[in-house]
């Protein structure tokens, strides 16, 4: 089951990454524009435990977003020790062309699925 899924993984991975080509990023980059994209700008620690990745992953995936201005790191005001994350008006622009792509690609694979409920269930449960 591990090696199906783990493969699953990357054909998934391929296909969004095709998919969003047009709008100049990946589906990773997609994931952490979503996550920074909040009311209230996340710091870097609540956006690696969101998505399940270690600090130092998060920094390493942000670089070439800031690089391109669509994200915006600040040092927190009240301690200094803490990363805030915001995205720039570049950055929306570049996750508003992205998320329809992003949707309607889901919504396709979804259909594909006997029991898409049943799956997103099976999955939080092994990401727990």
């Amino acid at each position: 089951m591990l090696v199906q899924a783990q493969r699953a993984a990357r054909v998934l991975t391929r296909r969004f990454d095709s998919a969003l080509q047009p709008a100049g990023i990946n589906s990773g980059q997609v994931s952490l524009l979503m996550s920074i994209d909040q009311a209230k700008s996340p710091s870097l620690g609540a956006i690696a435990a969101l998505l399940a990745m270690d600090r130092t992953t998060v920094t390493a995936n942000l670089k070439p977003l800031e690089r391109r201005k669509l994200v915006k790191t600040s040092i927190d005001e009240r301690d200094g020790r803490v990363r805030i994350l915001a995205l720039t008006p570049e950055g929306r622009a570049v996750l508003a062309e992205a998320l329809p792509i992003w949707l309607r690609l889901h919504s396709a694979i979804e259909a594909r699925l006997a029991e898409p409920m049943r799956l997103k269930a099976d999955l939080s449960l092994l990401s727990e």
